[in-house]
């Protein structure tokens, strides 16, 4: 017996206006879905997690993605200072030197959603950050 589920597929129509029907085939086509289905399937997954962050009792999941100025006095200091008194769990972080004065951070983190954003907006308004970016995820066990 194999110990993975296989999963049924359901096939449902949906109806929709000429125009947005030919807008969704050109996301399709532009972002290289093979198929409407895994375009619809992941903005239905894209919601999901919406709905996840939205309930503050959740353990949700981040990747905070930075650019900063290295040269920026005390900066990296501040930004481990930050994660090692927040109340989130700090998974790992990757640090590559993209030029001379530039890094490039990225902070995976878990916690509820409240204290993600909370660090990540801390760490993003630091003086020398170029640019920072949460990508919000949860887990799906769909």
């Amino acid at each position: 017996m194999s110990s993975s589920k296989e999963e049924s597929t359901i096939r449902f129509s949906v109806s929709l206006p000429q125009t947005l029907f030919e807008t969704l085939d050109k996301q399709v086509s532009q972002q290289g879905y093979s198929s409407r289905s895994e375009f619809i399937r992941d903005l239905i997954r894209e919601k999901i997690i919406e709905d996840e962050w939205e309930d503050q009792t959740n353990e949700v999941f981040g990747v905070l993605t930075l650019t900063y100025d290295h040269h920026q006095r005390e900066l990296a200091q501040k930004i481990m200072d930050i994660q090692h008194d927040s109340y989130v769990h700090v998974l790992c972080t990757t640090h590559v030197h993209l030029c001379h004065d530039l890094c490039l951070e990225t902070i995976i983190i878990k916690g509820n959603p409240q204290e993600i954003e909370i660090l990540s907006g801390e760490i993003s308004g630091l003086r020398g950050v170029r640019a920072a970016k949460l990508t919000k995820t949860a887990k799906l066990s769909i």
